[in-house]
């Protein structure tokens, strides 16, 4: 039996997926829930052999989150269920150990195979996403540059982005200037209209 750990923020959508995954022999939703804080205390209850995700938990904390999922259960395969519109997103998830992606327009036999699939220890990547993530551009920015960027992108003045990052606001400020001469920015708006319209920022 396939143990699954269910994360979609979307009540409906959720229940949708458990009873469709559910009606297979094979399968068993062992939890389902709406957050990834959530489910890294359940993943160590339950132990499941899969952890369905959608890739919109992954915004902000959300990586650094499910990169904690994944290490501390080490025998679940993770699989973010994912648009075309999140290039960047999945970029970065492909990158902390995520072994399967699967598009929100996939049929549910396709989740059920890639699931199994998941199982067995293979990988498993959607072709139309494969398309985008590389036709995307990779971000020029790092992981750093990225968090400074995502808490800019507020409004906040510098030194309250220093606050919330634990950082002086000469470092802030250090860090802006590098974000804005990668993009090409003239400014923090136009930096952060730019990481997002590439896929950079969620």
């Amino acid at each position: 039996m396939i143990r699954i750990l269910l994360v979609e923020p979307m009540n409906l959508l959720r229940g949708a997926l458990a009873a469709t995954l559910s009606m297979e022999e094979d399968l068993a939703v062992v939890a389902e829930l709406g957050g990834l804080g959530e489910a890294l205390d359940m993943a160590g209850a339950v132990l499941p052999d899969v952890a369905v995700v959608n890739v919109g938990l992954l915004a902000g904390d959300g990586l650094r989150l499910f990169t904690r999922l994944s290490v501390e259960q080490p025998g679940c395969a993770t699989l973010v269920l994912a648009g075309p519109d999140v290039p960047g997103t999945l970029h970065r998830a492909l990158d902390v150990h995520v072994r399967g992606v699967v598009g929100t327009q996939a049929a549910p036999c396709e989740l059920v195979r890639s699931i199994r699939r998941l199982a067995r220890g293979e990988r498993v990547i959607d072709a139309g996403l494969a398309v985008a993530i590389v036709a995307a551009p990779r971000s020029p920015l790092s992981a750093r540059e990225l968090d400074v960027l995502s808490v800019a992108a507020s409004g906040v003045p510098s030194a309250e982005v220093a606050a919330k990052l634990h950082l002086t606001a000469g470092t802030v400020r250090n860090y802006i200037s590098v974000i804005l001469r990668k993009t090409g920015a003239r400014n923090r708006l136009e930096a952060v209209r730019v990481a997002e319209d590439a896929g950079w920022l969620a």
